[in-house]
């Protein structure tokens, strides 16, 4: 998943970007609402954590904002009020999701990936592709009955494959979702970390399911017969 924070609080942005990265997921901040709506129209964020209390346009006019631009990500609206009347609001100007400060991470986590699961007729909890099976709320991937040790960047180009089975992705759709913007050197980065995972989910089992599409990218195959 690739997720987009948008909070002002330096020490709370830094903890939740954290948090998060430890998970394997790729992480963009935004400090103010101005910036969240650019970022959110140049990027194909899985989801936006978007807190209330904003400096100049609140967390209330930049979700509002953000539907009326057609940005259709899942957002989760995060605040220290927790009146019915701001639960009310939130929802209204287009949040799917509700989270009131202060928040356990485990939370905030299971929070996300079911906002990840909307939107799309079938958005199972654990993914499946053949024989090849994904659980992200316990980080764990399987072959058959093998489970696989994968680190946390493989597990999310993984991820990023198995929500999309039998699809064309290109490089550029990986590296939306898979790392952020404060990820620099790119040049092959996709390539190494598709032979990593070919390594560990194909070639022990004799399987060729991570296909290369020549000049438009990958591809995990539903078959994946050798």
């Amino acid at each position: 998943m690739r997720v987009l924070i948008v909070e002002d609080e330096l020490r709370m942005a830094s903890l939740i970007r954290r948090g998060l990265y430890k998970e394997g997921l790729a992480v963009d901040v935004a400090g103010t609402g101005e910036d969240a709506l650019w970022m959110a129209q140049s990027s194909d964020y899985d989801a936006i954590v978007l807190d209330v209390m904003l400096p100049g346009m609140s967390g209330f006019e930049t979700c509002r904002s953000l539907r009326t631009q057609g940005v259709w990500t899942p957002v989760l609206m995060l605040t220290a009020r927790d009146s019915v009347e701001d639960r009310v609001a939130g929802l209204d100007t287009g949040a799917d999701d509700y989270l009131v400060k202060p928040f356990a991470f485990a939370e905030l986590l299971a929070r996300l990936r079911a906002l990840s699961r909307r939107g799309e007729p079938e958005r199972p909890t654990v993914l499946e592709v053949g024989d090849l099976k994904l659980d992200p709320a316990k980080r764990r991937v399987w072959r058959g009955d093998t489970e696989i040790q994968l680190s946390a960047k493989e597990f999310a180009l993984l991820e990023t494959f198995m929500r999309r089975p039998d699809e064309v992705l290109s490089r550029y759709h990986l590296l939306e979702h898979a790392w952020d913007f404060a990820y620099e050197n790119r040049s092959n980065v996709v390539d190494v970390y598709i032979r990593h995972l070919r390594n560990k989910i194909d070639e022990p089992f004799h399987r060729r399911s991570l296909e290369t599409i020549r000049g438009a990218g990958y591809r995990l195959r539903v078959d994946g017969i050798a």
